[in-house]
């Protein structure tokens, strides 16, 4: 695997996820992380965006799949927007989707709740 990775932070969704039945109807805050393993050498030779991997396509591509889709767990919204990223473009080696939710239903004091998982090509 290779060490270079396009980082994307914060990026805010509404989304369909959770077991509860008002989380099935109503859509709610997820603010995802993804880090896309690629080789970014030739980019950063050339400078040209058609060397890289396009961002902006890939927010795009994210945010359709958590909001178009339906999940009962974090998990399946991860695992969708691994499979969209791998999907993107061929220099996508690997993807690392972090999933929160940012108002958790418990009645303890939690910020977020969230998983991550990796996901590379096979």
């Amino acid at each position: 695997m290779t060490e270079d990775c396009l980082q994307l932070r914060g990026l805010r969704v509404m989304a369909l996820c959770g077991a509860l039945p008002e989380e099935r109807v109503r859509a709610q805050p997820f603010e995802l992380d993804v880090d896309i393993g690629a080789d970014l050498a030739p980019s950063g030779e050339t400078d040209d965006l058609g060397d890289t991997i396009d961002y902006g396509e890939v927010c795009a591509a994210v945010c359709a799949a958590a909001e178009g889709g339906q999940f009962t767990l974090m998990e399946a919204m991860a695992q969708r927007v691994a499979e969209v990223c791998l999907e993107a473009d061929r220099r996508v080696l690997w993807v690392t989707v972090e999933v929160r939710k940012l108002r958790p239903p418990v009645p303890q004091h939690l910020s977020t709740s969230g998983v991550r998982i990796t996901r590379d090509r096979q």
